[in-house]
């Protein structure tokens, strides 16, 4: 249990809930579905009724070999144990109840993957920050996000849906993938946004880059800062 708590794991038990969201990942029989965190399993096997073939992958041991005696009978179900974002199967449609330790870095990977779209749920608080129109509320995160994926905001959830209840409520949401960026372009964003209140001139010194530009990241567009953090990488 302490694992878990540290994976920040709240186990959905809705069944209507998670004939929602696989209702919304418009899954059909030539699709390959990304499953990250297997969990109890209320999604797996609603998944494989849809899809071709259905990868789901759980970090915690114990889970794991749950699934798998559970499951062993579902013949388009690969059960594998581990982290997902080590993964390198193709698939062409994610879906995710993501651990709220994990939401973030689900993002960025998502960034960086090709895929055509997926449903997740996330934290609301979280989901706000992905979706704000507010310039002094985005994070990296955000524009990241925004730039790589359409977000559609599908159903909230309340925490009286998970066991263990979480202390915050969720949000269910619908991503269709726009483009990639690479992990070095993540990376400089993160480190532009730890420098948030400073000019871009004065950011751009920190990475011993010049620019005439006197404006503060809230000043910009989201495209305008991708378009910073790749001219700090341009030599």
């Amino acid at each position: 249990m302490i694992k878990r708590k540290i994976l920040g794991q709240h186990f959905l038990h809705s069944s209507g809930i998670a004939q929602s969201i696989v209702l919304q990942a418009k899954i059909t029989k030539n699709d390959t579905v990304f499953e990250l965190g297997t969990g109890l399993g209320i999604l797996t096997p609603l998944l494989t009724l849809h899809a071709k073939k259905v990868i789901s992958i759980e970090a915690d041991g114990e889970l794991y070999e749950k699934a798998k005696s559970k499951f062993s009978s579902i013949g388009n179900l690969f059960l594998k144990c581990g982290d997902g974002f080590q993964n390198t199967d193709d698939f062409s449609i994610f879906v995710s109840n993501l651990p709220y330790s994990k939401s973030k870095e689900a993002i960025e990977w998502l960034a960086q993957t090709h895929f055509s779209h997926g449903v997740i749920m996330v934290q609301k608080e979280f989901a706000e920050k992905l979706v704000t129109k507010s310039a002094k509320d985005r994070r990296a995160v955000s524009i990241i996000a925004n730039h790589t994926l359409d977000i559609e905001k599908i159903l909230d959830v309340k925490k009286s849906n998970f066991s263990p209840p979480p202390n915050v409520d969720s949000v269910v949401l619908k991503i269709t993938k726009k483009t990639s960026i690479d992990k070095n372009t993540i990376n400089i964003l993160n480190k532009i946004f730890s420098y948030r209140r400073k000019t871009i001139h004065n950011i751009f010194k920190q990475f011993g880059k010049e620019t005439v530009i006197e404006k503060r990241l809230d000043d910009l567009t989201g495209d305008e800062i991708i378009n910073l953090a790749k001219e700090i990488l341009s030599n």
